[in-house]
């Protein structure tokens, strides 16, 4: 959750009274969110020969992004205390009656498509406010935004450009301009090389410095505004001065846009001249169907039952009582006209994007009623019951581990040489699920087998005394064209024996073990098995209901294991046969591989076959 750092006596002032530590963490409780700390008593640092005021550190949760800055905790709190009714955002219409505009290029199709934007008029700023303004604005970009990759905020002093505005995607070396707080004017090119080492900038650049054009949004007097997504032009930046500030945001993703600009004029319009008024700018972009007039402030309705309410808080308040507690959310409500009794109507304001469903009505409803006096709901049904499959491995691990043998719990991902070459096995494209943009080569592929993992935790281990026996339940992923997710999941078990002896016969009674404790018989050829020369190995399910249920070994010859020295492991199940796993000694270019000085016996099977 993203912790803000207000100032303790304006916060304090801003809420009417001074709280104690203790009372404004019981508040904080009461509200939903939690104060981390409270700087009054610990060393703060001085700056330009004054001390830090004392801080108040409150963590908020990652949805309310009403409530990244100051002005956002002070007016919800002051809402939740009954000190103020939730403010009636408006558009106004500018002066002249004619909206500014930013007209958008197609170009910008290649690399950030959307913009928005909005006006705020004759906003009174002081070192404080200003403060506040810049760090909202830090703190979306980190959260909402994601780094700017999806959002990036421009805010300029409107009384230094000129209208009408325009959205472009030019390249990089077109673009010239002076960066903020710079004195040399620079092209594309140029930027990229001068803020590549910068601490602070340095980690947006990726974001578009490989495109073939970059954004730019221009004056008309072509006047360069900012290069989003790195940084504002030094000619139009926000001083104290400023009366009238110009936003626009530039966006890859739609519904992150409309909430960013929202958040930045809700949070600073109490600043304006007539507080909670923003003048809103048309956006021109017809070929991509996203010509309208931003931002947008108008309320969504939601409705909900009482009864919904009532049931999952514990509580029998009426609609009206109900409606009451919601305003203290922030949120309007009132009993609806077409079923009073039963039905609420809520309207919800810009600022609370997070309220997306009923159930997020439900959790205001009973933060504002309170945590702790809420009753305690005893429950005694449920249909909670765990998975078989789950429940049958949970069996498995439970005789492995007091067989002896220690589970380990290695990563899903692995290379794609652990997973086949490593393993003499040949990739034939159709099996394993590659990762699109991997960050690194240790991690390409979803496995499609354990033994990569236990290999892996051996080798990391060969410090540790010899015999080392572990084994791990757990899944492996296969392509599966015809799902719905185009991959499947399956429960395997696998076991790994390293020591100085070969371990063969270690591994063999583990499995012997877990066949049992499954209830499956060893079968002999005395009990039906068909052998004979050159038989080939059927893997295919076949019913033959006439023959006895167990299982059964077959010599396999495989790259994996060493010469004559592994075995397929056979099921018959209901009369159908299946080939489950196999086992033996792995190949000494296997250990190679792996870096194992000693022999390793592995062990893996199919656990859903016996579901």
């Amino acid at each position: 959750m993203p912790t803000i750092s207000v100032n303790k006596y304006d916060l304090f002032e801003a809420l009417g009274r001074t709280y104690t530590t203790t009372e404004f963490e019981d508040l904080c409780f009461e509200f939903g969110i939690e104060l981390d700390e409270d700087t009054e008593n610990e060393e703060r640092p001085i700056v330009d020969g004054v001390q830090e005021p004392p801080q108040l550190k409150i963590e908020i949760p990652a949805n309310r992004y009403d409530m990244l800055c100051f002005e956002g905790i002070a007016l919800m709190l002051n809402i939740f205390l009954g000190r103020k009714p939730t403010p009636n955002f408006r558009l106004v219409q500018p002066a002249t009656g004619d909206l500014h505009t930013i007209t958008v290029l197609e170009d910008t199709l290649k690399v950030r498509p959307l913009v928005g934007g909005a006006i705020l008029r004759n906003v009174k700023f002081t070192q404080k406010n200003y403060d506040s303004f810049i760090a909202l604005q830090d703190k979306l970009h980190q959260n909402l935004a994601r780094q700017r990759t999806l959002v990036a905020i421009g805010t300029h002093d409107l009384d230094t450009v000129k209208a009408p505005f325009t959205y472009e995607a030019r390249p990089p070396q077109d673009i010239s301009f002076v960066p903020l707080n710079q004195t040399k004017k620079m092209n594309g090119e140029e930027l990229m090389a001068f803020y590549e080492k910068d601490k602070h900038l340095g980690r947006y650049l990726n974001i578009i410095r490989d495109k073939p054009v970059y954004p730019v949004i221009y004056d008309a007097n072509r006047v360069v505004c900012s290069l989003p997504p790195i940084i504002n032009s030094d000619h139009s930046k926000i001083t104290l001065d400023s009366k009238n500030v110009f936003i626009e945001c530039t966006a890859t993703d739609k519904t992150k846009l409309d909430i960013v600009v929202n958040m930045m004029v809700t949070m600073f319009s109490v600043y304006a001249a007539e507080p909670f008024t923003v003048e809103p700018i048309k956006i021109i972009s017809d070929h991509n169907g996203q010509t309208r007039i931003s931002p947008n402030l108008s309320s969504r309705t939601e409705t909900v039952e009482v009864d919904y309410l009532n049931g999952c808080l514990g509580l029998s308040e009426s609609a009206e009582s109900i409606s009451k507690l919601l305003t203290k959310m922030a949120v309007a409500a009132k009993p609806s006209d077409k079923d009073p009794n039963a039905i609420i109507e809520v309207t919800i304001p810009p600022t609370r994007a997070d309220i997306l469903h009923r159930c997020d009505i439900m959790e205001d409803v009973g933060i504002a009623y309170g945590f702790n006096r809420l009753p305690r709901i005893s429950v005694t049904k449920t249909v909670g019951a765990p998975l078989t499959l789950n429940k049958l491995a949970d069996i498995v691990r439970l005789e492995c581990g007091m067989a002896g043998w220690s589970e380990v719990m290695p990563l899903i991902l692995c290379s794609h040489d652990e997973n086949f070459a490593w393993l003499n096995r040949k990739d034939d494209g159709k099996t394993a699920v590659r990762l699109a943009n991997p960050k690194t080569t240790e991690y390409q592929i979803v496995r499609t087998s354990l033994i990569p993992g236990l290999l892996k935790t051996i080798r990391e281990n060969k410090g540790h005394s010899v015999p080392i026996r572990v084994f791990e339940t757990s899944d492996v992923v296969f392509k599966a064209e015809t799902s719905e997710r185009r991959a499947r999941n399956e429960r395997h078990f696998a076991a790994a024996w390293y020591g100085k002896a070969s371990g063969f016969e270690e591994v063999h009674g583990l499995l012997d073990r877990v066949m049992a404790m499954l209830r499956q018989a060893f079968l002999t050829h005395d009990e039906g098995l068909e052998t004979g020369p050159g038989k080939e190995i059927d893997f295919a399910v076949t019913p033959t209901h006439q023959k006895r249920d167990g299982y059964w070994l077959e010599p396999v010859d495989e790259a994996t294991f060493f010469p004559g020295r592994a075995a397929a492991i056979h099921v018959r199940l209901g009369g159908k046969t299946a080939r489950i796993g196999e086992f033996g000694i792995l190949h000494p270019q296997v250990l190679e591989n792996f870096e194992l000085k000693y022999p390793v016996s592995t062990l893996e099977i199919n656990l859903e076959v016996f579901l």
